[in-house]
């Protein structure tokens, strides 16, 4: 057990080495060398979730890994801690795997840009945050994850600054996002003013003695959070114009990691929810409805990466439906094979505005078969997986 505290402290602490060292020393680095070094460090974060997840499926436990004492005011104590469990292992594997691969493909998707080691310093970064997110052992430090994947995705998604479109878009994500997050600081408070404490263990042992109407307070607080951070109607908007981001960012943000969040948060609150039956009607109507109306947005798409956009909209819109009927299980797997055919469809993407000179009509698009044989394999194998075909993941 003390190994497995030891390997997930690394496990964040990585990508931050990463972005700290690589914003530090971006000047002085030449070629692809940023990109190796935030790779490597990805790819060493992966390993190690892979060596505790293996050790966790021997053993199923849940571990806390208390860092040092963070918050102490009053009856208030927070600390500064982890929590390695099924649900944590699982988002942490989601994270470094399809993140270490998003790396990857960004070395030579960004290798002419003149910021490229600015880039990977925020790919960094932003995994960092995301980490803290999914592994924080109380609300408050899965809050701080929280705010920090909404900054590095404000920076990623108005990376090529100098377009005014681009600015836009990355200003438009970013105040969408606060309009979901004040409902989730509110939500948080309410709960802390009733259980006195944030930390997860301690709030569901204490779940029970709250009355209904309390927790379906607190709890469609918290899915106002989820609904800003995971794109759902009416705050849903923001994602489809945040495709101004390079193809890498669209593929680690907008389809593995940072838009699951809500999902993720709901998960790991599902004590609470599973005490309001109002909450969990309104997330499976709220779900079924994105659901419908972004596919069908989608369908009059001509922009590639809008017409994906909008496909994870309704996808995040299917998770909640599952949420909202409490078969959680199902809405965790849809995650994580989302993440993978998704990515895979935005890095396809990538590859086909790469190969037509920065083209993203599909009207202006056919008969590419011959010329990347590569990419139409994999887009095709990724669309399959989508389409839920046997014997694909999405089925």
């Amino acid at each position: 057990m003390v190994n497995a505290s030891i390997l997930a402290t690394f496990v964040p602490a990585l990508p931050l080495l990463g972005a700290i060292v690589i914003a530090s020393l971006r000047r002085s680095l030449k070629g692809n060398s940023a990109g190796y070094l935030g790779t490597g460090l990805m790819a060493i974060a992966f390993v190690l979730t892979a060596v505790i997840w293996w050790e966790h499926r021997a053993a199923p436990y849940t571990h806390a890994i208390e860092l040092f004492d963070w918050i102490r005011i009053g009856g208030m104590h927070i600390p500064f801690a982890f929590q390695v469990d099924a649900l944590s292992l699982t988002m942490m594997l989601i994270v470094t795997g399809v993140g270490t691969l998003i790396h990857l493909y960004s070395i030579g998707y960004m290798h002419d840009d003149k910021r490229v080691s600015t880039f990977f310093a925020l790919l960094n970064l932003f995994t960092f945050a995301m980490l803290v997110l999914v592994m924080g052992a109380n609300y408050v430090m899965t809050f701080i994850g929280w705010e920090g994947v909404g900054l590095c995705s404000y920076l990623l998604i108005g990376f090529w600054y100098t377009n005014p479109a681009y600015n836009y878009a990355a200003r438009k994500a970013f105040v969408m996002n606060r309009i979901g997050d004040l409902g989730f600081v509110l939500g948080l408070a309410w709960l802390f003013s009733v259980t006195g404490t944030l930390n997860f263990t301690e709030v569901f042992a204490k779940a029970g003695t709250l009355d209904t109407a309390t927790l379906t307070g607190i709890t469609l607080l918290l899915f106002v959070g989820a609904i800003g951070k995971s794109a759902q109607l009416p705050l849903f908007t923001w994602l489809p114009d945040a495709m101004a981001g390079p193809t890498p960012v669209s593929a680690l943000i907008h389809a593995a990691t940072m838009v699951t969040a809500g999902i993720y948060l709901i998960v790991r609150s599902s004590v609470l929810f599973e005490l309001a039956p109002v909450t969990q009607d309104v997330i499976l109507y709220t779900g079924l409805i994105t659901a419908l109306v972004a596919a069908t947005i989608g369908v009059f798409q001509n922009d590639i990466k809008k017409v994906l956009a909008y496909s994870t909209v309704s996808q995040l819109g299917y998770m909640f439906v599952a949420l909202g009927l409490g078969a959680y299980s199902a809405g965790m797997f849809h995650v994580t094979t989302h993440a993978f055919f998704k990515a895979l469809l935005f890095l396809g993407a990538g590859s086909v505005i790469h190969a037509l000179g920065g083209e993203q009509d599909i009207r202006k698009m056919g008969g590419l078969k011959g010329s990347i044989k590569v990419t139409y394999l994999t887009f095709l194998l990724g669309t399959l997986a989508i389409s839920g075909l046997f014997p694909f993941s999405g089925f």
